[in-house]
């Protein structure tokens, strides 16, 4: 099944690569219902790059439209 680069699974490491953010503060954040959207598989947790993408963009416009008003 051919799948996209959205489409990739990630790990707590993988986010941390991708935002400087600690994997740590990624695992709490699922623990607690916030940051972006993630599921296990098996006892891991994942998130799914396109909803990383997506939360990320909402974020930076979120910061944005605060420091606009």
């Amino acid at each position: 099944m051919p799948t996209t680069d959205d489409d990739k699974l990630l790990t707590a490491e993988d986010l941390e690569q991708l935002t400087g953010t600690p994997k740590s503060t990624f695992r709490y954040w699922a623990s607690i219902g916030q940051g972006p959207a993630s599921f296990k598989v098996g006892r891991r947790r994942k998130w799914k790059r396109s909803s990383v993408l997506s939360w990320l963009a909402e974020q930076e416009r979120k910061t944005s439209t605060d420091r606009a008003s």
